[in-house]
């Protein structure tokens, strides 16, 4: 069993997976709480970290004295040409959904846009080739930008029920203008890329995906767990290539 390890801003999502199938998935709060869940760590013989965080260098040591850990960094082996020009500073989980999407629909022109704190596009051509992307503020952190940096809007909690275009009070203004705005962000970026790569296959991830999903009007493939497939790939493809 292998297990990959997705440390974003907010989550640890830690997946177990029997050679290419998705086995077992938990979200733990901290890596420590996942170090600390040794049942759970030692059903796997490997296992892969992608994070976007820095300083857990203590709780991966934990980690590693159970099981092997690699943590994936720009030196990684990837079954992609990567020619994004500042490679050091790549998201881990940028690159990872890409690879995910990518054994998915190889030879292809995709684009992954994972929906989570930040949306992230990247793009890989039919050549197998990482070329980069976009990335912009996600749904919550436009929510709470429009708190912190006025007098006096207030922070609201996000309502995905909310579908009107005029907002008939300063709450649901900022819903109209947060839900709506992202929904249209994210509609003209595919179009745009379509207009470049008419046979584009478009593929949505992460934590508002399928709020997303359910009202874009374009054609698109939800893979909730693709970075956690991507740092499986990673893994595969270093173990097969020892």
């Amino acid at each position: 069993m292998n297990l990959a390890i997705d440390i974003g801003n907010t989550r640890v999502k830690a997946g177990l997976f029997n050679r290419d199938q998705l086995a077992n998935l938990q979200i733990y709060k901290s890596l420590k709480d996942l170090a600390l869940d040794e049942e759970f760590v030692k059903q796997a013989q490997q296992a892969i970290i992608g994070s976007v965080v820095d300083g857990l260098e203590e709780d991966i040591l934990k980690l590693n004295s159970f099981i092997s850990t690699q943590i994936f960094t720009v030196n990684t082996r990837i079954p992609l040409i990567n020619t994004y020009q500042s490679a050091s500073t790549l998201g881990s989980d940028r690159l990872s959904a890409s690879i995910g999407a990518h054994t998915l629909y190889p030879d292809k022109n995709v684009l992954v846009i994972d929906v989570g704190t930040c949306i992230k596009y990247n793009f890989t051509n039919h050549k197998n080739e990482y070329l980069g992307g976009a990335i912009s503020p996600g749904i919550l952190m436009r929510l709470k930008a429009l708190h912190q940096y006025t007098s006096k809007l207030p922070l609201i909690e996000v309502d995905f029920s909310y579908t009107d275009l005029i907002g008939s009070n300063t709450q649901n203004s900022i819903l109209s203008g947060v839900l709506n705005g992202s929904l249209a962000e994210v509609e003209e970026i595919i179009n745009q890329y379509k207009q470049q790569f008419p046979d584009l296959i478009c593929v949505l991830t992460g934590g508002d995906s399928e709020y997303l999903a359910k009202r874009l009007k374009n054609s698109i493939f939800v893979h909730q767990n693709l970075v956690l497939k991507g740092l499986n790939d990673i893994l595969n493809y270093n173990i097969d290539n020892q």
